[in-house]
């Protein structure tokens, strides 16, 4: 009986040794120094292969145990690290061209539980009032404590007008709340605009995705020809934007700085993941583009500026915040953000699969690391109709294993802090509803006539215009 196990654990023992050795782990871990492999560690993960492979309750494919190994090696190491099957990675690429079918939620895991990120603006978890935070429990009659993220996702996933029960966890609910919501093709409008009054313009930007730079490009200049050159604020709106792609936000930030302002800069281990990335096209244009910054109107580089953010604001919209206020070109306006500041790059394995790696921290041009820290606005204002979500918002510091802020003193400036002008209104107790035990508040509109913080921004824009004037 022994010898059969070790035998089978040498079988495993040689895959996994196989695996280090292609991959040329040790290679990477240190370019410097070649490490030697870890054989006792190995030994050990031998020995649970053979144990699992001869005992457990069910036989187990070799395939399966290897990549529950590889995907555990990955969850362990922080919140964003990840290994993507084929249906995962094909899901990303998918994701990051803006059409994608599903419920319209950005998730991750927490204790075995899928925790809600942030629900997609104008999508069927928007419009149902689950929120960032919100801990979902039960997918239909499946715990999730059954299931990896992955296959959460997949779960959620399925034929538009399809329905599905999801069963939440939130801080302030006394008891579990239900929510059914019918599947739909989810379409995300990367960018949106209007003007708000004459001379005052709003935009919006809901995710970074492949064309958000030229869409970006595209509503300034139908803005500016609405005005006729005469545009005396613009706001830019990144609040509850998770982020995207990197080179998108660096398109953004280049929108409105100078040519060959710093945009954003990363520090990891390897040269590879050592970028400084600028406002020119090289940096932002992508499988030979045409550059869509090249005839913006030279007034959208001085017309004064605000940026809305809050705790959903993460990532790539944290670069652009972070881009504006260090170079001073915008005046940051809301509350605290996210706080993700770490770089993840898609390495493709083979068999159409992928991991997401962390590879490095990205930093402001003021050398400022924004992981688990957040970019603090100049000037601090809650809406009255979020209050009381920002106090139960999670943040990147709230999740477990998450990469610590490599500056041990972080020098923020203290915002100034804006009241609202009327009080948060209490939350009202929980109602039956046709779909569940869940209420439905009434989702903010960004952009909206009820929209507090975009009005405040409207009131310093006209403020400053005074000024000037002066």
């Amino acid at each position: 009986m022994r010898s059969r196990i070790e035998k089978t654990g040498l079988i495993g023992l040689g895959l996994i040794a196989g695996v280090l050795i292609s991959l040329q782990f040790s290679a990477i871990a240190d370019k410097d120094s070649a490490e030697p492999l870890p054989i006792e560690e190995l030994r050990a993960f031998s020995e649970v292969f053979g144990r699992i492979k001869s005992d457990y309750v069910e036989p187990v494919t070799d395939k399966k145990l290897i990549t529950e190994a590889i995907t555990g090696m990955l969850t362990g190491l922080d919140p964003h690290s990840a290994y993507l099957d084929a249906d995962a990675f094909k899901e990303l690429q998918i994701g990051t061209q803006g059409e994608f079918g599903g419920l319209g939620i950005e998730v991750g895991m927490e204790d075995g539980l899928v925790k809600v990120i942030s629900p997609i603006e104008d999508s069927p978890a928007y419009h149902a009032g689950m929120k960032s935070g919100d801990l979902i429990i039960k997918l239909d009659d499946v715990m999730v404590k059954s299931l990896t993220l992955g296959d959460a996702v997949k779960r959620m996933r399925g034929k538009p007008g399809s329905k599905i029960i999801l069963t939440v966890i939130r801080k302030d609910a006394p008891k579990p709340l239900t929510f059914t919501l019918t599947r739909a093709i989810i379409k995300v409008q990367s960018v949106k605009s209007k003007l708000v009054e004459p001379g005052y313009a709003f935009i919006r930007i809901t995710q970074f995705q492949e064309h958000t730079g030229e869409n970006l490009a595209t509503a300034l200049n139908n803005l500016f020809k609405q005005n006729q050159g005469t545009m005396k604020g613009l706001v830019l709106d990144l609040r509850n934007d998770p982020g995207g792609l990197l080179n998108s936000s660096v398109a953004a930030s280049a929108a409105f700085l100078p040519k060959d302002a710093l945009v954003v800069y990363t520090e990891g281990r390897n040269s590879d993941a050592k970028m400084r990335l600028t406002a020119v096209p090289n940096d932002y244009l992508r499988n030979n583009e045409k550059d869509y910054l090249k005839n913006l109107p030279a007034a959208v580089k001085t017309v004064p500026m605000i940026v809305l953010v809050n705790g959903g604001s993460a990532s790539a919209s944290e670069i652009v915040a972070g881009a504006l206020q260090d170079h001073k070109r915008a005046v940051i306006m809301g509350t605290q953000t996210f706080g993700k500041g770490s770089v993840q790059s898609v390495l493709p394995l083979g068999n159409n699969t992928a991991i997401k790696l962390t590879t490095a921290r990205y930093f402001t041009p003021g050398g400022r690391s924004i992981q688990a820290k957040g970019i603090v606005p100049d000037i601090v204002v809650e809406d009255p109709a979020t209050v009381e979500d920002q106090t139960f918002r999670m943040r990147e510091a709230d999740l477990e294993r998450h990469l610590s802020n490599s500056q041990e003193v972080v020098d923020v400036k203290v915002g100034v802090t804006v009241k609202p002008a009327v009080p948060a209104t209490p939350a009202k107790s929980p109602t039956k509803r046709e779909e569940g035990d869940a209420t439905k508040p009434k989702m903010l509109e960004f952009g909206s006539k009820e929209d507090y913080q975009l009005h405040q921004a409207i009131n310093l824009l006209k403020g400053i215009n005074i000024l000037q004037g002066k």
